[in-house]
């Protein structure tokens, strides 16, 4: 990617003041805190996704791999453990999910959005993996055809449209026009039910279509109240998700001021294994081979006592923000930088 195509995004991004701001900011947003729809699943899924390509092409060091694997961890827990993923808290959401179960109760299913707005569009978008035929309208053909071939679906003529209502079993109008839809413009079916969804303000589907014996129609007013349920319950579950996120957030802190501290824990290693060695071959020149086994083992078990305490200090002190005159101390002592660089 360009920097002429990077700067077209420019205006949307978020200027954070330190890890810890950023970090928090990233748990928050791929949890669904701070999406327009609270708990939207799909930007988790967008988090994902983007990690996986940062990863395959090892642009993803140690940090960012701890990071999005707890954040990761943090949204099962949240699934797992809280309200917050329950119910469907979006108008498409909660519509695919009400075809759905329209779709389960006939044989070979077809449905047809109407008006791929932000509404329609997004629909499509949630019923692009069904396993039935799915056809887009749209007043401009062209935006049906693109969307269309972009989700692997269907798209037929907006002028064609009238001919066309009785072949499918769902028909989601999503055009903001009132009574775009009219009772004589449908028919009774021979067979089954043929279910009219409307998602449009003004009301696109003229109410009096339900007179129909096999037409059942449902409106957007059904659906909204459907969601607003879920949102009071996601709402109400949100201190348990920032608490899942503070714990996680911890988590991820204390281990990466532990990896600013882990150089010179291995320098620190690195220094006491020089001295043990340096001092078995000194000690152990006409040794037999049982002596050496022992001398080997023994030494080791030392040196790994005395850096024990060293190394418990440092990380405890990293927690505390002090470190730094630690790491000094210790440099001194076994003079670390000149004999240990990196």
């Amino acid at each position: 990617v360009g920097i002429t195509q990077i700067s077209k995004f420019i205006p949307y991004f978020i200027r954070l003041n330190d890890t810890q701001q950023a970090t928090e900011y990233l748990f928050r947003m791929a949890l669904g805190l701070e999406a327009q729809v609270i708990g939207d699943l799909q930007i988790i899924n967008q988090v994902k996704r983007a990690y996986q390509l940062t990863a395959d092409n090892n642009m993803a060091g140690p940090f960012m791999h701890r990071l999005l694997h707890t954040i990761f961890f943090a949204n099962k827990r949240v699934h797992q453990e809280t309200s917050f993923r329950d119910g469907a808290a979006s108008v498409p959401y909660a519509t695919a999910e009400l075809i759905r179960t329209m779709s389960e109760s006939l044989v070979a299913p077809t449905a047809l959005i109407i008006g791929l707005g932000e509404i329609g569009g997004e629909l499509a978008k949630h019923l692009s993996k069904e396993n039935f035929p799915i056809t887009l309208a749209n007043r401009t053909n062209s935006k049906a055809a693109l969307l269309a071939r972009e989700l692997k679906l269907q798209h037929t003529p907006f002028e064609s449209l009238e001919k066309e209502l009785g072949n499918y079993d769902i028909i989601i109008s999503c055009i903001p026009v009132k009574n775009f839809l009219q009772k004589e413009q449908l028919s009774e079916k021979n067979i089954g039910i043929q279910y009219l969804i409307d998602l449009s303000i003004p009301r696109s589907i003229n109410p009096e279509v339900e007179t129909l014996k096999t037409i059942s129609l449902y409106n957007i007013d059904e659906i909204r109240e459907k969601t607003s349920r879920a949102v009071e319950k996601r709402v109400a579950a949100i201190p348990e998700v920032e608490t899942i996120i503070g714990e996680a957030l911890k988590d991820v802190l204390d281990w990466s001021q532990e990896m600013q501290v882990s150089p010179t824990i291995q320098k620190l290693k690195d220094a006491l294994e020089d001295i043990r060695r340096n001092e078995l071959k000194k000690h152990l020149k006409n040794s037999s081979p049982e002596m050496e086994h022992f001398a080997e083992k023994f030494s080791k078990s030392i040196t790994q006592k005395i850096a024990k305490l060293p190394i418990l200090q440092l990380k405890a002190a990293c927690k505390r923000g002090e470190a730094e005159s630690l790491i000094d101390v210790l440099n001194e002592l076994f003079n670390l930088e000149q004999q240990y660089k990196d």
